[in-house]
C-alpha cells in the first residue's frame, strides 16, 4: 500500500471511518513516528536562535499528524471491539508510548526548549505559547531527562510495560462484562421491572437468537434488575456477577482476572516515581495538578467525610428500618440496597426514574441541551446528515456562531455489544492554527443509554440526562477553546483535578426548573415535566446524598492511600487491606466478602485517574461554587455565562486552573455550595 493510499497519512476534517482498515494502522504510525523523529533530530541539530517557529511549531505539526492517525483507532477500539482492532490498538499504544518517552528524554530537544525559555525570543511568546514550553520542560523532568542513561532506559521500559498492563486490564474488564449473561424464561422472575426494562431484556434475547429475557452486565440491563426486581435471589445473582467481574470470585472466577495486573501496575508506577526522586506515585502525580500535596488531598477528602458521615449513617438507618418494617427484610444485604432505596424513595416522594423517563426522550433532551448552550453562549448546534460513520446510531453535530461552524462532535449514545461501558468524551481533532488556516476542534461523545426498542424513541432516566450533560460539558471545554496551540487547547494541558469543572458545572442545569421547562417533553405529547412531578423530583434530589458522597470518598481515598503507601513487596492482599481500611473509615453500607470492586476500577488501573480519583470531588467544589454565581445573578444572566466561557472554557490548558477559576469567581473556591447542593447540613457558626 502506498502512503497516498493510506487514509491515516492524509489530514482530514473528520476521520474517514469507512476507509479505515486495521492493516493500515501500524504502517501509518511507523511512518509518522519516523517523520517525527526526523523533525526532532533537525530541531536538536539547529544551532540558530531558538524561537517558536524553529523549536515548537514543527513539533506541534508532527504531533497533530500522529494524533489524527491515532484518535480514530483509539475510538474504534472503545466502541467497536474486534480482534483485529484490539490487536493493532495494543501495538500502536506500545509504539506511541515508547516514542513519547523517547522524545521527552531527548537531550538535544530538551536543550532547545531550555534555550527558548532563557533566550531573547521568550518575551515575544504569547501566554499560551509560554505554557507549552513550560509544560515541555516539566514533562521532560517527569520523563527522566535528568537521570543517568541506565535509569532512563529503565524508565522507558516501565512506561512501555505500564501501557501494556493497563490495556490488558481494560480488555479483561470488557471481556468479563460481556462474558456473563442469564436467560430468564419465566417472566414471573422479573416481577417489578418496568415495561421499558422488559423490552430491553427481550431485545437482548432476540439479538442472541433466544426466546425469553436476557440479562447481561451492561448498565441498561444490570441497573433495572438491581433496582426493581422483586426476586431477591435474582438480584443477588446479578449483583454477584457484576461485582466480581475480572476477579478470583464469582461465576467466572479466575477468568479475565485482573488481580495480578493491579499489582504489576502499582509496582511499576511506584518504581518509576522512585526513579524520579518521589517517595510514591501520588507525589509525582500531584506535580501537575491544582492540589499541592498528598496531605492537602487527604485532608480535603476526610473533611468532606466528617461532614457527610453522620448524615450517611442516619440515611442508612432509615433504610434499614424501612426494609424491616415495610419490606420484611431482617438484614439488609448489598443486593437489597438499590431495590429497598427505590421503594423508600417512592414511598417518601411518590416518584421514580420510570415515571420521569417518558419526559426525557433523547431528541427532546438533546434539543433542550442545545437550547441551553444557545442561551448561555450564543452558540447554535445543528445536526449534519452527510458524514462518514462507523455505526448507524452515530450522529454528527456542528457548533455554529453567527452561522459559522466553530466545532463538531460525534454522538454515540447507546449501549451495544463490543462497546466499552460507561460514558466518556474524547478528542478527535484539536483546535490549532496551521500554515493553511485554523483546524477546528472535533469531539467524540459516548454514552451507554438504552437503545430504542419496538420503534419507540430512546428514553432517558434523569440520571442519564445528567450523564449526557456531564459529558457534553467536557465537550464544550474541548470545542469552545480559543487557544491556537494544540497542546494546550481544549482539555489538553488542563490540571486533572480541574478537568471535571466544566462537566460537573453542566449537571447543575438539569435540576433547574427554568431549564427543565425546555429540556423535558413527554414522548407522546411534548408537554414539559408537570409541576407536581417536577416538585417531587426536586424534593428527592438529595435522597441518600450523604451515602452517595461517602461512596465517592471511599473510591477517592482508596486510590490515594493505595498509591501513597505502596511498597516494593506489596501484593494483592495489600490492595484489599487498603480498601478495607478505607471502608472501615468511611463506608456505611454492607459489602459482601466476595465483592471485588477493585478489579474493575478502570478509572485508576486503565484510565487517567491514578492517584487522581479525588478530582471528581475536588472539581465538584469548583463547579458548585461556580454555579452559585449563576444562582446569585440569574440562570441565563449574560455576565456570568460569558465570563465562564472566556475565563474557563476558552482558555483550555493555557494558564493554571486556579488562576482561571479566580478570574471567573473573583476569589478562591469555597466548599459550602457543594454541601448545600448535596443536601449536607452545614453546621452553623
Amino acid at each position: 500500500m502506498t502512503a497516498d493510499a493510506n487514509p491515516l497519512l492524509t489530514a482530514s476534517e473528520l476521520p474517514p471511518f469507512s476507509r479505515l482498515q486495521a492493516e493500515q494502522v501500524l504502517p501509518a504510525v511507523d511512518t509518522l513516528i519516523t517523520r517525527s523523529r526526523a523533525v526532532i533530530e533537525a530541531i536538536a541539530a539547529d544551532t540558530g536562535p531558538a524561537t517558536w517557529e524553529t523549536v515548537v511549531a514543527p513539533l506541534e505539526q508532527s504531533g497533530d499528524e500522529l494524533e489524527q492517525a491515532f484518535t480514530p483507532v483509539s475510538h474504534l477500539a472503545s466502541v467497536r471491539d474486534r480482534p483485529e482492532w484490539r490487536d493493532v490498538y495494543r501495538d500502536v499504544v506500545q509504539k506511541l508510548t515508547d516514542f513519547e518517552t523517547e522524545a521527552a528524554q531527548h537531550p538535544g530537544l530538551y536543550a532547545r526548549y531550555q534555550s527558548l525559555r532563557s533566550g531573547p525570543a521568550w518575551d515575544s511568546l504569547s501566554p499560551a505559547q509560554k505554557t507549552v514550553v513550560e509544560h515541555a520542560l516539566r514533562d521532560g523532568k517527569l520523563a527522566g531527562i535528568n537521570l543517568p542513561a541506565e535509569q532512563q532506559g529503565r524508565f522507558r521500559t516501565l512506561m512501555s510495560e505500564l501501557a501494556t498492563l493497563s490495556n490488558q486490564f481494560s480488555e479483561h474488564l470488557l471481556d468479563a462484562t460481556q462474558g456473563w449473561s442469564l436467560l430468564v424464561e419465566d417472566q414471573g422472575r422479573l416481577e417489578g421491572l418496568p415495561d421499558t426494562a422488559l423490552d430491553t431484556l427481550a431485545a437482548n434475547a432476540e439479538a442472541a437468537g433466544k426466546q425469553g429475557w436476557l440479562i447481561n452486565l451492561e448498565f441498561p440491563s444490570y441497573l433495572p434488575i438491581i433496582t426493581y426486581a422483586n426476586d431477591r435471589e435474582l438480584r443477588q445473582t446479578v449483583h454477584e456477577a457484576f461485582n466480581t467481574r475480572a476477579s478470583d470470585q464469582g461465576p467466572n472466577a479466575g477468568q479475565w482476572d485482573n488481580s495480578d495486573l493491579m499489582v504489576e501496575i502499582l509496582h511499576r508506577r511506584h518504581e518509576a516515581a522512585n526513579l524520579l526522586g518521589f517517595d510514591n506515585f501520588a507525589e509525582e502525580a500531584l506535580t501537575t495538578r491544582m492540589a499541592s500535596s498528598v496531605s492537602e488531598v487527604r485532608e480535603f477528602l476526610l473533611h468532606l467525610a466528617d461532614r457527610a458521615l453522620p448524615q450517611a449513617r442516619t440515611e442508612l438507618e432509615e433504610l434499614r428500618l424501612f426494609a424491616l418494617e415495610e419490606l420484611g427484610l431482617d438484614e439488609l444485604q448489598p443486593w437489597d440496597l438499590a431495590w429497598a432505596s427505590e421503594r423508600l424513595k417512592q414511598q417518601r416522594y411518590a416518584i421514580s426514574e420510570e415515571q420521569l423517563k417518558p419526559y426525557f426522550p433523547v431528541d427532546r433532551v438533546l434539543s433542550g441541551m442545545f437550547e441551553l448552550v444557545r442561551r448561555l453562549y450564543g452558540i447554535d448546534i445543528v445536526e449534519e446528515q452527510d458524514f462518514d460513520t462507523y455505526h448507524p446510531d452515530v450522529r454528527l453535530f456542528a457548533l455554529q456562531e453567527q452561522g459559522v461552524t466553530v466545532a463538531r462532535f460525534f454522538l454515540d449514545p447507546y449501549a451495544r455489544q463490543g462497546k466499552r461501558g460507561g460514558a466518556w468524551m474524547a478528542d478527535c481533532r484539536s483546535r490549532r492554527r496551521t500554515d493553511i488556516g485554523l483546524q477546528l476542534p472535533v469531539a467524540f461523545l459516548n454514552c451507554n443509554f438504552t437503545a430504542p426498542v419496538g420503534g419507540r424513541p430512546g428514553l432517558l432516566t434523569h440520571d442519564e440526562v445528567t450523564t449526557l450533560f456531564h459529558e457534553f460539558g467536557h465537550g464544550l471545554h474541548h470545542m469552545l477553546t480559543e487557544v491556537d496551540e494544540g497542546s494546550v487547547s481544549g482539555i489538553k494541558g488542563v490540571s486533572w483535578d480541574a478537568v471535571e469543572l466544566p462537566s460537573q458545572f453542566m449537571e447543575n442545569f438539569c435540576w433547574e426548573p427554568e431549564a427543565l421547562a425546555f429540556i423535558s417533553g413527554h414522548v407522546d405529547t411534548g408537554e414539559p415535566l408537570p409541576e407536581n412531578l417536577l416538585e417531587r423530583m426536586l424534593k428527592a434530589r438529595n435522597f441518600q446524598s450523604a451515602m452517595q458522597m461517602v461512596r465517592q470518598l471511599e473510591f477517592s481515598l482508596f486510590d490515594l492511600e493505595l498509591h501513597v503507601n505502596w511498597t516494593p513487596d506489596a501484593d494483592v492482599a495489600f490492595v484489599r487491606r487498603t480498601l478495607q481500611d478505607v471502608r472501615d473509615r468511611v463506608c456505611v453500607v454492607p459489602v459482601a466478602p466476595w465483592q471485588r470492586f477493585e478489579n474493575s476500577f478502570g478509572h485508576v488501573f486503565a484510565g487517567g485517574y491514578a492517584a487522581g480519583y479525588y478530582s471528581y470531588k475536588w472539581a465538584e467544589v469548583l463547579s458548585a461554587d461556580a454555579f452559585s454565581r449563576f444562582e446569585e445573578e440569574g440562570l441565563f444572566a449574560p455576565a456570568p455565562a460569558q465570563e465562564f466561557r472566556q475565563t474557563v472554557l476558552a482558555q483550555g490548558g493555557s494558564a493554571p486552573a486556579e488562576e482561571l477559576y479566580k478570574a471567573f469567581r473573583g476569589r478562591a473556591p469555597e466548599i459550602d455550595a457543594l454541601l448545600r447542593h448535596s443536601g449536607i447540613m452545614v453546621p452553623s457558626a
